[in-house]
């Protein structure tokens, strides 16, 4: 079995640091990796990245993280994550990490995401020039998930994100703003990769459980949504040894 801790916009700054650290504590306890669905400090700022990693530091498992809006809002992103990458965290934008758990090779490939909104309900590249930059943004970080996830040779293929792939998980928020909280194309790369399981946050008023078009398990791990320091899911994949 494979154990995989996951959270997602805990919205740390200095006046907050601490908080999470207790519960985190018993994380290597729980689960065998730590995954972290964007929104991790308040304003983008490096002290608040400070405060992310010292939170996230030394858990006894590995921490993968991808960045959400909030950490984007003050244009250091890169700057943000240097800054994780020095506490040990893997920051993931458009490609992977893999690690063996179990006797398992398991991936992980990560994006930010985009909105742009779902099947019957979204955006096209159509029309103004903003509007076509708008859907080209989020086709090209779907376009990164999809060679990242396709790019790994391995027992068991995780999505994180921090914009949502599905609308389920975002039932709870208003429906007006659905296209500003995720992209169908996420799904579309998802279900291609045949992963096991995707997570990502961003929707603090959605549901926590979901699925993709292809029947791949979506998980909203938005901390709001989740009411503990982490949520942790095990995955049972099918030895891939095994003779059918």
């Amino acid at each position: 079995m494979i154990r995989i801790a996951a959270v997602g916009d805990v919205h740390l700054d200095p006046s907050t640091a601490g908080t999470l650290r207790p519960a985190l504590n018993s994380v290597a306890r729980q689960a065998d990796l730590l995954l972290l669905a964007g929104d991790l400090t308040r304003h983008g700022t490096l002290d608040e990245a400070r405060t992310v990693g010292e939170e996230f530091a030394e858990l006894g498992v590995p921490v993968v993280a991808v960045l959400g809006n909030h950490d984007y809002h003050s244009d250091q992103q890169d700057e943000v994550g240097r800054v994780l990458a020095a506490h040990g965290i893997t920051v993931l934008e458009g490609d992977s990490v893999v690690f063996t758990i179990a006797g398992l090779s398991v991936g992980i490939a990560g994006v930010k995401g985009f909105g742009g909104g779902f099947a019957g309900r979204c955006g096209t590249a159509f029309g103004e020039p903003e509007m076509k930059a708008f859907i080209d943004h989020t086709t090209a970080i779907a376009g990164r998930l999809r060679r990242a996830l396709l790019a790994l040779d391995v027992d068991v293929r995780l999505a994180l994100t921090h914009y949502s792939p599905v609308t389920d998980t975002l039932r709870g928020e208003p429906l007006e703003i659905y296209p500003f909280l995720g992209s169908y194309h996420l799904a579309e790369a998802i279900d291609e990769a045949d992963c096991a399981l995707a997570l990502h946050g961003h929707a603090h008023y959605g549901t926590e459980h979901g699925t993709t078009p292809g029947g791949v398990r979506v998980r909203n791990v938005a901390q709001p949504v989740l009411h503990s320091a982490y949520a942790v899911y095990d995955l049972e994949p099918r030895d891939p040894h095994r003779r059918e």
